[in-house]
């Protein structure tokens, strides 16, 4: 027994590595700059709803600024008039008088998913058929419509996603590991994932036609669900249309300058995902290899074979982020673009996996997630989930 314990956690490595790799290698985005739209490209809306500022959010925000489509229109919106995000916006305005903007403040309709909320009101003020849902944080090049756009004509396209990457808000290591965890966990098991047939919806980016929105019952069909993004996609393939995933990598800031506010985001989304798809949640046990690898380490009793796996593995896991990051980089294109952050540290992967494995242990433990200062229960993403006893949020202290 004492041998084959240390033998099945570097096997759990093996196959870690050996999956990063492939996820790695199967991330296609566009390399070069999507080619001009003509002028009577579909006008698009693109939503962005606001809650409050964080760190690089004007630079984040600008970006949309500087969009490079025929005719689009940015709509924000906000359930607090004084919210500072939108003095934000509002200097924005100023600076790039030729966008066509729309601002919505104001208490909005009750609901357990407040961005959604947010939404239901912010569509009112859209001036096109094609919406674009875009989170507040997200970093875009001025090509980004051109893709989504491309992507929406196709026939059988019902919906529109992209992957995306972390850009770290600030020097923490609490936000480089969360860049970490998107660059080199997220992104290589999304593209896996849609390798395998899977038309996962990434709430990143969201955009699709009104028609089809209202064929679903609008985003009212959604205020009762926590992870919206997953409830938009089910509802769009049920009506016999695709979830295509577009050119575009956008990226998005990571604020946490804590450990403690890293954990609470990563638990969050972990334990909505175990909630919505259990049984592949299971199948991340093998995302974090170095911890498999320090596992054999220690269960061995430090014997030499461990040690050579230990390092072996992590000059892997690095070589093997510095392939991606090669291939996905760019320094920008215009100002207001995204830039990938630069390959960690080695042993910074080390201490990234054993994080991970704490927040997949972890992530059995409740089944409650932090949200914005609430306190919410995760659900399967099914119609009857949202009307639980504990849907409405419970504020935090």
């Amino acid at each position: 027994m004492t041998a084959i314990l240390p033998a099945l956690a570097d096997a759990l490595c093996a196959v870690g590595l050996v999956q990063q790799a492939i996820g790695s290698t199967l991330v296609r985005v566009a390399r070069h700059p999507e080619a001009s739209m003509p002028d009577d490209a579909p006008g698009i809306t693109v939503l962005k709803p606001l809650h409050g500022t964080e760190p690089l959010l004007d630079i984040a925000l600008e970006s949309f600024f500087l969009l490079d489509y025929p005719r689009f229109q940015l709509v924000f919106g906000a359930a607090d008039p004084d919210d500072p995000a939108l003095a934000l916006v509002a200097r924005l305005q100023a600076r790039y008088r030729q966008v066509d903007v729309a601002t919505v403040a104001g208490p909005h309709r009750a609901g357990r998913n407040r961005k959604v909320a947010n939404l239901i009101a912010m569509r009112s003020a859209a001036r096109y058929d094609l919406l674009v849902i875009s989170d507040a944080d997200m970093h875009v090049a001025p090509d980004f419509l051109n893709g989504i756009a491309r992507s929406l004509s196709r026939p059988e396209a019902g919906l529109a996603t992209t992957f995306y990457t972390g850009l770290p808000a600030n020097g923490a290591l609490a936000a480089r590991l969360g860049a970490m965890q998107i660059n080199h966990g997220f992104l290589p098991g999304a593209a896996i994932a849609r390798a395998l047939g899977r038309q996962d919806c990434l709430g990143a980016t969201m955009a699709l036609r009104g028609a089809d929105l209202d064929r679903i019952g609008g985003f009212e069909a959604l205020l009762d669900h926590l992870a919206d993004d997953n409830v938009l996609g089910q509802r769009i393939r049920a009506t016999g249309k695709q979830v295509v995933l577009a050119p575009a990598l956008p990226a998005t800031s990571v604020p946490e300058t804590t450990f403690a506010a890293l954990m609470r985001h990563e638990l969050r989304w972990a334990r909505t995902i175990r909630a919505l798809v259990p049984f592949s949640y299971a199948g991340m046990i093998t995302q974090f290899p170095l911890f498999w690898a320090l596992a054999a380490l220690l269960l061995s009793g430090g014997a030499t074979w461990t040690w050579i796996g230990l390092a072996l593995a992590a000059g892997l896991r690095y070589m093997i982020a510095q392939q991606l990051e090669r291939r996905l980089g760019f320094s920008g294109r215009g100002r207001g673009s995204p830039a990938l952050a630069s390959t960690p540290a080695p042993w910074l992967f080390l201490l990234r996996d054993m994080v991970s494995a704490a927040i997949f242990v972890m992530s059995f433990w409740s089944d409650t997630v932090e949200w914005r200062g609430n306190v919410l229960e995760a659900d399967s993403g099914r119609s009857d989930s949202g009307r639980q006893a504990e849907a409405a949020p419970r504020h935090m202290n």
